[in-house]
């Protein structure tokens, strides 16, 4: 297991290269030019030494190696002197500066990544935490009343997109009855009771919508992978032996059903850090998905690049995770 996990580590390196060269290939061959976001009454020299100071007149392979020695290299190196208070940790020298804001692109992801972890992160979460039970609980009283709620719960969930959800939930919860914030407040400090209630409110909503999602998605995965096993001959074999249902279920039935369930956990993990694009654009939230869409329109490669190759890697990284799960949990599942 530990040479499997090292030779797939070693292989993320050239996958991630080659991911991040084919992101700028299509940025470079995508329309657009980060110069047209300026008012018009700027005279065409300024812009010429606009376009110089930021390097878009260089060649493509020029520009994609200065953004590689900027993104593995100068600012890990400012990310690892900010954490450690050790400043003469930070390479001295240009940083990766986004077009659109003139501001470090590390700092732009630092300064959106919380509202991203508090929202996207803890409906990850939640919609996790209840899908279990619920596909579990399915899955052992088929076509019973719960398995039919359950099925209804996830065709919707599946059916209806957040782009639909989100703003019946704003209409009949923020409108008519005003229970909750229509959009997120992203300056609000938690500091009293009073302030800790109104983040909790304005979370609500936004966290109803995306969990409804990862609920509906991960429920049917674990509802029909235990159906697959209760039919196993294990199964048999185990109550034979006169073990409790409870036990069968649970230590038996459940582990073997979590295996195809861990990659489905695993691989939507990266959406916490990356955000959702759709619901963070409905609810004002300032996160990272938000800052995405704003960096496309704006032709603001330096940005798109970062936010795409940190995801690339993100799932790369849990897919290795998904499968050093797989030998966990089954242990005929060997690599070495």
């Amino acid at each position: 297991m530990l040479t499997f996990t090292l030779r797939r580590l070693f292989l993320m390196v050239p996958t991630l290269l080659v991911i991040a060269l084919a992101i700028f290939l299509l940025l470079e061959l995508s329309p657009g030019d980060p110069m047209s976001q300026l008012p018009l009454s700027i005279p065409e020299d300024v812009r010429e030494g606009l376009r110089a100071a930021l390097g878009l007149g260089d060649p493509w392979y020029v520009r994609f190696l200065r953004w590689l020695y900027l993104f593995a290299v100068v600012e890990p190196s400012h990310m690892l002197a900010a954490a450690t208070g050790l400043d003469n940790l930070a390479i001295e020298g240009p940083r990766l500066i986004s077009f659109q804001t003139r501001s470090p692109v590390a700092d732009l992801i630092m300064q959106r990544l919380p509202q991203t972890l508090w929202v996207v992160g803890l409906s990850y979460l939640v919609g996790t935490l209840l899908a279990l039970p619920i596909g579990i609980y399915s899955a052992y009283r088929q076509y019973g009343w719960f398995d039919q709620f359950g099925v209804l719960i996830s065709m919707a969930g599946f059916s209806l997109p957040s782009f639909f959800t989100g703003p019946v939930l704003i209409l009949v919860f923020s409108i008519w009855l005003g229970w909750f914030p229509t959009v997120y407040d992203t300056m609000l400090t938690v500091s009293d009771w009073s302030s800790f209630w109104l983040q909790v409110r304005q979370m609500i909503l936004p966290v109803a919508v995306l969990s409804l999602l990862n609920l509906a998605q991960i429920s049917r995965f674990v509802r029909a992978s235990v159906l697959d096993n209760l039919g196993q001959d294990y199964v048999r074999t185990a109550r034979a032996k006169g073990m409790t249902e409870r036990v069968v279920l649970l230590v038996h039935v459940l582990r073997n059903s979590m295996i195809p369930v861990v990659t489905v956990i695993a691989l939507g993990f990266p959406t916490v850090f990356t955000g959702a694009i759709i619901t963070e654009q409905l609810f004002r939230v300032n996160g990272i998905g938000q800052l995405l869409i704003t960096s496309i329109y704006a032709s603001d490669v330096p940005t798109v690049m970062t936010l795409s190759v940190i995801f690339a890697a993100l799932v790369v990284f849990f897919n290795l995770v998904a499968d050093v799960l797989y030998g966990l949990l089954d242990p005929r599942i060997r690599y070495d």
